[in-house]
């Protein structure tokens, strides 16, 4: 397939997709202090697999479980994603090329003995902190 220049996007746009944050997000945060509180100890912003250029949002290295907490926007969300209308293919491509890489992640990880965990913005940091404690768990006992 022969590379397309995608449109030119609006100052505005620019500006405002410029500022949305990579790392330590709210949501992040909010995941990170449940499972501090549950008594987890982890890594943040690691590469759980050597020669694989993919950071984890938090790591759990003994029991080999890589969290990454999913925008919704940027990953396609089944339930909230939306597709915008002005320079649509481009955002399609963007958006599905990232759910591609995502699933190329998961299964290097799986490869390599990891466990990839996704984790949606939108989901409750409690309960997307219960289900990485359990998994955690299962995972360090071999159960």
């Amino acid at each position: 397939m022969a590379w397309v220049k995608p449109l030119e996007t609006t100052p505005q746009t620019r500006s405002r997709m410029s500022r949305q944050k990579s790392r330590n997000t709210q949501v992040e945060i909010a995941l990170r202090k449940a499972l501090h509180a549950a008594g987890l100890r982890y890594r943040v912003h690691r590469r759980p697999v050597q020669g694989v250029r993919r950071e984890a949002d938090i790591v759990f290295i003994g029991a080999k479980v890589a969290v990454f907490v999913d925008g919704c926007f940027w990953h396609g969300c089944p339930d909230h994603a939306t597709w915008p209308k002005s320079n649509a293919q481009f955002w399609r491509d963007k958006i599905e090329g990232n759910r591609r890489r995502d699933t190329d992640t998961d299964t290097r990880l799986a490869e390599a003995g990891w466990l990839a965990v996704r984790v949606w913005e939108h989901e409750a940091p409690h309960a997307a902190a219960e289900r990485v404690r359990e998994l955690v768990s299962q995972r360090r006992t071999g159960s």
